[in-house]
């Protein structure tokens, strides 16, 4: 069946099936990953970040190609998990331009919404690197450039063709692919999607979403605001609307909502703004906030209204989130969201100060929406973000962005360790920019291993690594392969100490002897005399040691 152009049903049932294929493909884009390691996790983080963003349109076939796009766009931006799903939702911000203000694409619409997708993807890595998703892109923008193809049918074709000769090119292109014998992951699920789009139109399907592994939080609500008195409210009016406009005084105009009331919430996201307050003049709100743009999604409700509905009706609709605390607790100057896995990793971040710890790290890498929701929980004016994950840094940075009412700040931590001695060296007495300084200064004396096992048979700098193999690992690079995990970690630490190395930490997983620790603990403590030597409980899944030497 020849495609001319595209409405919003088939575009629907594009990403619908897009998103399927990629689901049932994930294991395999993650068992492309390079590292034999267990957090191979490039497909999952692809598969989630796409099934978020497909998900949030998968009732919007009746509308416009452009808006589905747009919207599509914003759910890949808050699901975004790991530097891939960053990617892959930049390069639908770049679609949706693409194809904005379109109700039905064409293949010239199609071309150029390909093109935007690799502009926007190159714009978002600060030094980006050839052989990977990006250079898949990249080929299938130039492919989309040159093509005269006005069927879309045969456009996608081309489209898909020009990514999968690309990708076979990837081991060529970076050495440790050519090494591992394998194309480059990110791309491979960039291909993934663009074949499920394709395969829509060439077969003319019709497709539902797989919906099972969506994740989904089901909260019991309840309305502790029936017990409220009315007359206790203080401001009464519950307004809530978006500004159409990029050009909003987001500084001064939050000072003008907490003159005029409370429970403030101002976003912004590309072209609009979201506010939401309580107000006792709705009226004076809306006249201030047109001085910005244009007005929609207006809605102002008496909250004082509902509270006596609730009290007479326990089966009105529910208020939650229309009527909050009427007395804020007063924001501190500093707080902090980190990322971990491990009880003990955790309770140590805890009683190190941090507010919010998210769960995640190798394997589990949290969203960008998680980590916008966790720093929107910290009662603070100035936010510190640690990733402790080189994979978490992205969209911990595309956080920074959709958060309006404090000042984030991330710190480039890679390693729990790295998380640990940032934050034992905050002062509080120091500017939010001096603890930035140091904190990202001292980081970069931080020395990281692990000690974890393969999970598949391959060859990584002429070690031959057998699946199930102890592997000793030095800042991403495998220095040591064995059979016994606490020898493996005494030739790790043997390899991480300097003459300038003054302590020596060991956070021991959940999968470890307590009484080989022991014997471990004391082994490097008669061989470093000089040396502390930390030892502590972390709990993790995975990685029966994380390391440290400073």
């Amino acid at each position: 069946m020849e495609y001319l152009k595209i409405n919003g049903q088939d575009f629907c049932n594009m990403l619908r099936n897009a998103s399927n294929r990629l689901e049932e493909q994930k294991e395999y884009v993650n068992a492309l990953n390079v590292f034999p390691v267990p957090d191979g996790d490039t497909g999952t983080n692809m598969s989630m970040t796409f099934k978020a963003a497909v998900t949030e349109v998968d009732s919007m076939e009746n509308e416009g190609v452009g808006e589905i796009a747009k919207k599509l766009a914003k759910g890949a931006l808050m699901g975004a998990r790991g530097n891939s799903g960053v990617i892959l939702s930049q390069i639908f911000r770049g679609i949706a331009k693409g194809v904005e203000g379109k109700v039905e694409a064409e293949a010239d619409d199609i071309k150029n919404s390909i093109i935007e997708g690799a502009n926007f993807a190159y714009k978002a890595v600060m030094r980006p690197t050839e052989g990977t998703i990006l250079t898949i892109i990249r080929a299938a923008a130039e492919g989309a450039k040159e093509s005269s193809e006005i069927d879309l049918v045969s456009l996608f074709k081309e489209i898909c063709d020009n990514s999968e000769e690309m990708l076979s090119k990837t081991p060529d292109m970076l050495p440790q692919l050519k090494k591992a014998k394998v194309v480059d992951a990110g791309g491979m699920g960039l291909l993934i999607l663009f074949k499920g789009m394709y395969e829509v139109l060439k077969d003319n399907l019709t497709v539902k979403l797989n919906t099972k592994a969506v994740e989904s939080k089901n909260v019991e609500q309840v309305n502790p605001e029936a017990n409220i008195n009315p007359e206790d409210i203080k401001f009464g009016y519950c307004t809530e609307f978006l500004i159409l406009s990029d050009k909003v005084d987001s500084k001064n105009f939050k000072t003008y909502l907490e003159e005029n009331g409370d429970s403030i919430v101002l976003v912004g996201l590309d072209e609009f703004f979201k506010v939401h307050v309580h107000t006792n003049n709705p009226g004076a709100i809306l006249s201030k906030a047109m001085t910005f743009g244009e007005l929609t999604k207006i809605k102002i409700e008496n909250m004082r209204e509902q509270n006596r509905s609730l009290k007479n009706d326990s089966d009105e609709e529910k208020a939650i989130e229309k009527i909050e605390e009427e007395v804020k607790e007063e924001l501190k100057p500093y707080g902090f969201v980190t990322v971990a896995r491990g009880e003990g990793i955790k309770d140590i971040f805890k009683d190190l100060g941090v507010d919010v710890v998210i769960e995640g790290g190798q394997t589990m890498n949290p969203s960008t929406q998680d980590i916008v929701e966790s720093i929107n929980k910290v009662n603070a004016k100035t936010v510190f973000v640690l990733p402790n994950n080189k994979n978490i840094i992205m969209a911990a940075n595309q956080a920074v962005e959709l958060v309006e009412d404090k000042n984030v700040v991330v710190i480039g931590t890679t390693t729990i360790p790295q998380g640990i001695t940032a934050i034992t060296m905050f002062d509080s007495e120091q500017s939010a920019e001096e603890n930035q300084a140091t904190m990202e200064d001292i980081i970069g004396t931080v020395i990281s291993g692990e000690v974890t096992y393969a999970v598949k048979d391959t060859e990584h700098d002429n070690k031959v690594i057998k699946e199930g193999n102890i592997l000793g690992i030095l800042e991403k690079d495998i220095k040591e392969v064995g059979t016994d995990v606490y020898e493996v970690c005494e030739d790790l630490i043997s390899d991480m100490v300097n003459e300038d190395s003054e302590i020596i930490t060991l956070f021991y997983g959940e999968d470890c002897d307590e009484e080989k620790v022991q014997e471990l603990v004391s082994k490097l403590e008669e061989k470093y005399t000089e040396m502390d030597v930390q030892c502590f409980n972390g709990k993790q899944p995975l990685y029966y040691f994380i390391t440290a030497v400073e």
